[in-house]
């Protein structure tokens, strides 16, 4: 299923690496395997996305709501996800590898490990 942002028709498995989406609204976009590396998302409202599989490689995710977001499989490796809500975020099997959670809500999130998190403020 395509979305419009901006006027533009935007699929799963879009080609956006390096694009400044920051402020975004995003709300429920099936953005599913995209490329985002390097995309700056920073204060876009991302709740009930679908990042499944997306790669977020170095991403600028800071003060994003991923509210209820799929990011199962996602890569985000070296993301910045500083103060970024990710309540009841699905992120089963995604690749947090010197990604920044610094003050990130991960309350009710599921870790990669498929594990739930209770705790505000606490990483994975």
């Amino acid at each position: 299923m395509e979305f419009e942002f901006n006027g533009y028709q935007i699929r799963p498995g879009a080609n956006l690496r390096d694009a400044n989406l920051s402020f975004a609204n995003l709300q429920d976009a099936n953005l599913s395997g995209a490329d985002l590396f390097n995309v700056n998302l920073s204060g876009a409202n991302l709740r009930g996305a679908d990042l499944g599989d997306a790669d977020l490689g170095f991403a600028n995710l800071q003060d994003a709501n991923l509210q209820d977001a799929n990011l199962s499989g996602a890569n985000l490796s070296g993301a910045n996800l500083t103060n970024v809500n990710l309540t009841r975020a699905d992120m089963t099997g995604a690749n947090l590898f010197d990604a920044n959670l610094y003050d990130a809500d991960l309350t009710g999130a599921t870790c990669p490990n498929g594990k739930g998190h209770g705790r505000p403020g606490a990483d994975c």
